[in-house]
């Protein structure tokens, strides 16, 4: 079997089950529009050489479309130069099929599901050792797909033949290391049975006729894919300068309004935090006119602080102790508190005291009152 047959074999195997019936009409109708030198030269016909070791003597039989007809008959000890001279040089194109007596092979029938069909060989491969008397080293295989079920199985014959049987079929081994395309099976009419027990490292290295095609197809792809790309890369850098032409004749302008932007932006930016930030708290002013009216003429202060939303008050007063209820319920701070100890003032009646409370933000209806009055 050559590349191009196993290749569309394995594509053919990764259709889904349903289509495979249509792949199969498809394929036949397209080779049948060719004549059948062309499918042969391409790999795509199923003709092929059958060698039959019979009675001291190899027949050389030629089949095509399920049709055997017979060749030469070589002595046993025939080489592959003595079956090129005894054909054609069209049939000595062709595949070389040894092929096995119906008796000297093993046949199982399995039922498999049809996850396995993908690798149905790999799959039957490690049932050797259960559903035949041989292990796998003593043996070569191969796998038939018998049909699709409507349960979703499949049916399969597992075909097994020992290994000596085979490497001694033609003799001598040498000269037929690495000449054959495969090994097939007579089934007891005699028909090949449509399997191919020899090892792909053992098979006959066939080259594909389509590969020299396909490299000068490929050569040529890429010169034209080089090509387009070379045109387009110009049409691109052509269009570029164009459009950076345009841009550098409007860049300064561009700029200038980017700047003018972000100034404005920035000073926008700056206004609002600095609004938040007032909206948070309320004003020095505020704060100081509160603290006026509350505290008494006893009372003066060294020190007032406003960070981070606090309030803090250092100073002397005749009564330090009441200055917490004092300055409780304002609207402009909670949470009044004296903090450290009460000091003397020095002789006088009046101790030292420090005192710290929590700024609170401005109330919301105030503020909306505010703005309802605004003209």
């Amino acid at each position: 079997m050559t590349a191009l047959r196993e290749r569309l074999g394995q594509w053919g195997a990764r259709i889904a089950p349903g289509a495979d019936g249509f792949w199969a009409w498809w394929k036949c109708a397209l080779l049948s529009w060719l004549p059948q030198r062309w499918q042969a030269l391409l790999g795509l016909s199923d003709a092929r050489l059958l060698l039959s070791p019979q009675g001291g003597r190899i027949e050389v039989l030629h089949a095509h479309d399920g049709q055997l007809r017979p060749l030469a008959l070589l002595p046993e000890s025939s080489g592959p130069q003595a079956l090129d001279a005894a054909v054609s040089a069209r049939e000595a194109s062709l595949p070389r099929f040894a092929l096995l007596p119906a008796h000297a092979v093993l046949r199982k029938p399995m039922r498999l599901p049809a996850a396995a069909e993908a690798r149905l060989r790999d799959v039957l491969g490690f049932e050797i050792d259960r559903q035949t008397p041989f292990t796998t080293e003593q043996v070569y295989f191969d796998v038939r797909l018998l049909g699709r079920r409507s349960d979703g199985q499949l049916d399969a014959e597992l075909v097994v033949a020992p290994r000596h049987l085979i490497e001694a079929l033609l003799l001598p081994r040498e000269a037929w290391l690495a000449q054959l395309d495969g090994v097939d099976v007579a089934t007891p009419h005699g028909v090949p049975l449509g399997v191919n027990l020899l090892p792909p490292a053992q098979r006959r290295q066939r080259q594909d006729p389509l590969r020299r095609l396909n490299r000068m197809l490929l050569l040529g792809a890429l010169v034209m894919l080089v090509l387009a790309g070379w045109q387009l890369l110009d049409n691109r850098r052509t269009a570029a300068a164009q459009l950076a032409a345009q841009v550098e004749s409007t860049a300064v302008r561009a700029r200038a309004v980017a700047a003018q932007r972000q100034q404005l932006q920035d000073l926008v930016d700056g206004h609002a935090f600095f609004a938040a930030q007032r909206a948070q708290q309320p004003t020095a002013t505020e704060v100081i006119n509160e603290l006026s009216r509350l505290l008494d003429d006893d009372t003066w202060l060294e020190k007032l602080s406003i960070e981070g939303g606090r309030l803090q008050l250092i100073g002397m007063s005749g009564s330090a102790s009441s200055l917490v209820s004092r300055l409780e319920g304002s609207r402009l701070w909670k949470s009044p508190s004296l903090t450290g100890v009460l000091q003397a003032g020095g002789g006088s009646k009046r101790e030292r005291f420090t005192l710290t409370a929590e700024l609170l933000a401005p109330r919301q209806e105030a503020a909306d009152g505010a703005a309802a009055h605004t003209p």
